[in-house]
């Protein structure tokens, strides 16, 4: 029999992934603690908006008994979206007439919100915060957790759910991710009404996609007023290191998107001028299609850390919940008669969608920087 109830389960990383598979152990009478680098929950500033899809994302919050306070802090109109062309001409623009999530509808919710709601359905002290993980020691069937400041902590089953950079996930596979051809650049304009009018306009509160000649835009507007962007463009993979910009000094990259977006209008150019440096530069990595490893009893990985791919698919938070609800279910489910087999049915499952969300996500992240992207995408949306 599986004897999951009696065994400490430690998830190391409190992103939505994390935190959403501690809501479902507790609620399931499993012991689980989270661990996160982040010195308190308050410690970082919360990236773009997400959607939140019917299948993956809205199912987890559904089965964590979260949709009524998803329903009072997600942001209705968030998910309306124009696609522009370099010169700001307006090509289509979309919108959801939808008050509530429903089948087919992707809500948008903004990290912070989101984060709070999950938070706030756990324990407390369920996340241990200031704790930043390094290694682990396997002490016969269980597992020391090491972390930078010299403290340790132990676990029967440990859960990665810390990210592209896992330091977990070489404990369970040295299959590592590619480079996916193209860089990210992400910038931040707080008070967007005021530091930046024309294009905080033109965002109607929505998403902008900007595409031309091999490179995107895009835009997100947040619930606190800011708004968040993100170049796209071919690059080599090193080409943050050999590019020799400064990220933290805005003329530097300012002059960047002018040589590398030549022709584009100047109307863009009010993100640069007036985004809250530093600039953070992404190179984007997906993990093989065809990746596989053996299931271990006692150590098991969600989200990035088991399938990075690049965002322009809109599934990462998503995939990641849908683990966090799959993993969940089948380490109290007492179908299984041991951690390895739950953590095996698991593993096989996820694998299996992600390699297919992976095709797709490649096949998108390619086409949205080809020559005709802006076909591609009124195609793909309408």
């Amino acid at each position: 029999m599986n004897n999951i109830f009696n065994k400490k389960i430690a998830i190391v990383g409190g992103g939505p992934g994390g935190l959403t598979l501690a809501r479902i152990l507790q609620m399931r009478h499993a012991t689980v603690t989270v661990y996160e680098r982040d010195v308190h929950k308050d410690a970082r500033a919360q990236g773009a908006t997400l959607d939140l899809h019917y299948e993956s994302g809205l199912k987890a919050l559904e089965v964590a008994g979260l949709m009524d306070a998803f329903k009072a802090n997600f942001r209705p109109g968030a998910d309306n979206m124009r696609i522009c062309d370099k010169d700001a001409n307006i090509i289509q623009e979309y919108a959801n007439a939808d008050a509530g999530p429903v089948k087919g509808y992707r809500p948008e919710i903004d990290r912070g919100p989101l984060k709070k709601i999950l938070l706030e359905s756990l324990h407390p002290d369920t996340v241990v915060w200031n704790s930043q993980l390094v290694s682990l020691t396997p002490i016969n069937d269980s597992w020391q957790l090491n972390f930078k400041d010299g403290t340790t902590a132990f676990a029967d089953i440990v859960i990665a759910a810390d990210g592209a950079n896992s330091r977990i996930r070489p404990y369970i596979t040295p299959v590592k991710p590619f480079y996916a051809g193209i860089t990210m650049v992400e910038g931040t304009v707080y008070d967007s009404a005021k530091n930046s009018p024309q294009i905080h306009q033109l965002l109607n509160n929505g998403k902008l996609f900007i595409l031309g000649e091999d490179k995107s835009l895009i835009v997100s507007s947040k619930g606190d007023g800011s708004l968040v962007f993100y170049t796209g463009c071919k690059t080599s993979e090193d080409w943050v290191k050999t590019s020799g910009i400064d990220f933290s000094d805005k003329l530097q990259v300012l002059a960047w998107f002018k040589a590398t977006f030549p022709g584009w209008h100047n109307i863009w150019h009010e993100l640069f001028e007036n985004a809250a440096a530093p600039f953070i530069p992404r190179p984007q990595y997906c993990m093989p299609l065809d990746q596989t490893w053996e299931a271990l009893p006692n150590l098991t990985m969600i989200g990035d850390a088991a399938h990075l791919m690049p965002p322009y698919a809109g599934e990462g938070v998503n995939m990641a919940m849908l683990d966090a609800l799959e993993l969940g279910l089948c380490l109290t489910d007492e179908i299984y008669t041991d951690t390895r087999s739950a953590i095996a049915a698991y593993e096989i499952s996820m694998r299996t969608r992600a390699a297919a969300t992976a095709e797709l996500t490649i096949e998108s992240t390619n086409a949205l920087h080809a020559p005709d992207a802006l076909s591609y995408l009124l195609q793909t949306v309408s």
